[in-house]
């Protein structure tokens, strides 16, 4: 086996170089502080890792795999649904898993009755995601049987249904408690997307037709974002599940996460940065002038990413999708004029050039979304129910490891040495 070696002190310790299956290098130093005394420095963690089977990346080449298969083809020939099944159990379904699959998810589509009722007393300015994390958190009152990890396989998938169906029917209720309109209650005829356009849309005095071409794009901006390896929200869930904590409060924590304006929330800023920039006129030079200039507030959303230094493979697709989308309803949009002709511009730029500064996911997920009649702060939420399926794979990843160590990051402390507590009267004003 291959060993890196940290000399220290006078001696010389070996430590284990881990090799994933896509030839990614890894140095085992689980064992540092044991046999040195010392910890790494790692702010953002942006060296420390953890072995996981869900997603591989080549943030160099633009790759993004689920369990093995390149998420182009499975955008292009899956649905969400078979997605999941392929994320949470490490495989595509059979014919009789998936019909089995979509008979629990519909099973455990409709909220507890009394649950309604926590409806009545939000605000309608409430934040959907605010909303989706209550109602979230709350399941493990209403369904104590798949409270507690009990390793039974039965409870497991009524928990994973109950998540991937659940969460879509809050975030639609949370939409129409928002406009004040009467809730749409999910139907057993519809499929898992075209259920959620309806709930959303549908009303007692305008029925939803159901759209095939608006179903099969929501079906894959949701298989795009369904999982992306060690992001924030993701090690969110994984961290507070090693508590072995229940299922839904590690989701509930992941939602939190993935609020910010600096993950999830990002593709609500692209968004309103467009719409800003339209409102002002604002040609696209100054735009691009205004983002590298250190001194000025402005900051461009949906370029770069922490990982991919190529093209977000999920942008490429967005993008070209996004374009046929509209043509087909022969309409046009003017953010995404200015997001075509910015794109264009900054890649013929320098100062995005040397620094691989890329379109990234957000920058045309919020115009598909505004395309589908999806209002901007509803964007995150349909983030949420993409990745749902992700942090169930990954808590489970981490739950069947044996044995489950509770993550617990170390410290170098930097702050007062050992002081002594003075009376008040004694203290320096």
């Amino acid at each position: 086996m291959e060993k890196a070696q940290l000399k220290l002190n006078g001696k010389t310790y070996d430590f284990p170089v881990v090799v994933g299956t896509e030839n990614e290098h890894a140095i085992d130093i689980s064992r540092l502080r044991r046999d040195t005394g010392y910890i790494t420095l790692d702010e953002g963690f942006h060296n420390t890792g953890c072995e996981s089977s869900v997603t591989f990346i080549d943030g160099e080449k633009g790759i993004l795999r689920y369990r093995g298969y390149d998420v182009a083809e499975l955008a292009e020939k899956s649905s969400f649904v078979e997605t999941a099944f392929l994320l949470v159990y490490g495989r595509l379904p059979t014919v009789t898993e998936r019909k089995q699959f979509s008979v629990l998810l519909t099973e455990n589509s409709l909220l507890h009755e009394d649950m309604n009722h926590y409806f009545t007393g939000l605000p309608p300015h409430a934040h959907p995601m605010a909303i989706l994390s209550t109602m979230v958190s709350s399941f493990a009152i209403f369904y104590p049987t798949y409270f507690v990890d009990d390793k039974d396989p039965k409870t497991f998938d009524t928990m994973v249904a109950i998540l991937l169906s659940k969460v879509r029917t809050i975030a639609a209720f949370s939409y129409k408690k928002s406009i004040g309109e009467p809730f749409v209650y999910p139907r057993h005829d519809l499929r898992f997307c075209g259920n959620f356009l309806n709930m959303m849309f549908a009303s007692p005095v305008k029925p939803y037709e159901a759209d095939s071409e608006a179903e099969a794009l929501l079906n894959m901006l949701l298989i795009l974002h369904a999982d992306h390896e060690q992001n924030c929200s993701t090690s969110t869930v994984r961290l507070v599940g090693s508590s072995r904590v229940n299922l839904y409060s590690s989701v509930c924590a992941g939602i939190n996460a993935l609020w910010g304006p600096l993950h999830g929330g990002a593709n609500q800023s692209v968004i309103e940065m467009l719409e800003s920039i339209h409102a002002s006129e604002l040609t696209i030079k100054d735009v691009l002038d205004r983002a590298k200039s250190k001194s000025h507030p402005f900051r461009l959303f949906g370029f770069g990413h922490r990982v991919y230094k190529n093209f977000d493979p999920r942008a490429v697709i967005i993008k070209k999708a996004c374009l046929k989308f509209l043509e087909s309803r022969k309409t046009s949009d003017p953010l995404l004029d200015i997001a075509l002709e910015l794109e264009e511009a900054a890649l013929k730029d320098e100062y995005f050039i040397e620094r691989k500064l890329y379109p990234n996911v957000d920058f045309y997920s919020g115009i598909i979304y505004r395309a589908l009649g999806i209002p901007t702060n509803m964007f995150t939420v349909l983030f949420a129910m993409g990745r749902v399926p992700g942090w169930i794979a990954q808590w489970k990843e981490m739950h069947d490891a044996v044995p489950i160590k509770i993550g617990r990051p170390r410290q170098v402390y930097m702050g007062a040495p050992l002081r002594f507590y003075k009376p008040i009267e004694e203290r320096e004003e």
